[in-house]
């Protein structure tokens, strides 16, 4: 039977829900009332062929509550003058809302309206366009609201988050909440208080003017006639915050990049160089180095397309950085261990080279196997240490006990 049910009419009315509507409606004049729904009804075939079903269709829809039937009246040729369901309307709200069992998560919203009215209209917007999520925060959206007017009156305050004086409210808090509070902060604060580049969440504490932790870079010393740092001496293995990296005068003249903490740790002596341990996607930290760009710059990724990509991306910061054990034939001399990359990249990159495209084509159309990926850490230490030993730009790599 494909006529409407009463669950189907229910439905109905619980996609205006599900959709905010009944929520905007409860608050403004979202929706006109009375509320047509959709009423697919007996034919005049059903009528002759299936009467006793369409007698008891009739029953059901007769017996749903808060709806009103419109009827019609068909003087039908085997079975008489039948009265059928033509329409069915709802007349209000507050029907519509009893219907699916909503009328006090509305109240509820209505008294959010009302808060955020006094206190922060600016934020009505959002309310209107979000209010499913507004009943999901109810619980919270007092200390949401105390947020926002805190910043409002101390505007990118330049402080930690800890710091944040407002009852009933902790970093964790602020913390747990950053998606919603861009959304409201984004209405309430003006234009100069909001750093329009720093986007997501992760950028919250930029672009709404707090202190963050600062990045830490870690990097070792490959060549022990290096000066070291102060209070470093005999201390390769070497973390600075990002400010005091980019600070640095070291006298080298080549610099690795890994993504890998074993491969970081073990990497071979060279001489006038540093190994840097890298962070995935976030190069921003080490743009900054400006000394960085006066040296042979090389990364070692995985051989999979998202270690082309991060390659891609440094290439950003550092257009001159050369890939380091990222070719065809380092990829095919180390078949024994080949793996799966669960989530291939297909995009393209515009930043490789001629020979490192064709590698990331190979892997992004499954040419060797579907899915392929080295890990950089797989690739044997020897290969590692005479790829070294001859590797361009005319330093000289300290002989190292790769045996």
């Amino acid at each position: 039977m494909s006529w409407t049910t009463p669950a189907d009419l229910r439905a109905q009315v619980q996609r205006l829900w599900d959709r905010g509507d009944l929520l905007r409606a409860a608050v403004t004049d979202a929706l006109a009332w009375p509320l047509r729904l959709s009423l697919k009804a007996p034919t005049a075939a059903d009528l002759s062929n299936r009467f006793e079903a369409v007698r008891d269709w009739v029953g059901l829809i007769q017996e749903t509550p808060q709806v009103r039937i419109e009827w019609r009246e068909w003087n039908h040729r085997v079975q008489g003058l039948q009265r059928l369901p033509a329409a069915v309307w709802i007349d209000s709200l507050q029907d519509a809302l009893a219907f699916i069992g909503k009328a006090r998560p509305a109240q509820r919203f209505a008294a959010l309206w009302q808060q955020t009215a006094a206190v922060q209209p600016a934020l009505l917007a959002w309310l209107s366009r979000r209010p499913i999520r507004a009943l999901d925060l109810a619980d919270r959206w007092q200390r949401l609201l105390a947020v926002v007017t805190w910043m409002q009156a101390h505007p990118r305050p330049g402080v930690y988050l800890r710091q944040v004086d407002v009852p009933g409210v902790d970093s964790k808090f602020i913390e747990a909440h950053q998606g919603v509070l861009g959304e409201l902060l984004d209405l309430a604060l003006p234009a100069e208080a909001i750093e329009r580049d720093a986007t997501g969440v992760a950028q919250f504490t930029r672009r709404f003017g707090f202190l963050d932790k600062p990045v830490r870079i870690r990097f070792r010393l490959l060549d022990a006639t290096l000066p070291s740092l102060p209070g470093c001496a005999g201390l390769p293995d070497i973390t600075l915050d990002a400010a005091s990296f980019a600070a640095l005068a070291l006298p080298v003249r080549r610099v690795f990049i890994t993504e890998n903490e074993t491969n970081f740790l073990a990497f071979p002596p060279a001489a006038s160089a540093i190994v840097i341990f890298g962070a995935g996607y976030g190069w921003e930290a080490l743009a900054p180095a400006a000394w960085l760009q006066r040296c042979q710059l090389h990364y070692w990724g995985d051989i999979d397309t998202h270690g082309f990509a991060i390659l891609d991306q440094l290439r950003s910061h550092f257009p001159g950085v050369a890939s380091f054990l990222m070719d065809r034939e380092t990829l095919l001399a180390h078949r024994l261990h080949w793996g799966e990359d669960p989530k291939p990249v297909r995009h393209d990159l515009a930043r490789l080279t001629p020979e490192e495209a064709a590698v990331y084509d190979e892997l992004k159309f499954n040419r060797h196997q579907p899915r392929l990926r080295l890990e950089q850490e797989r690739v044997g230490f020897g290969w590692l240490c005479d790829r070294l030993a001859c590797a361009p730009s005319g330093v000289r790599s300290v002989p190292p006990p790769c045996s």
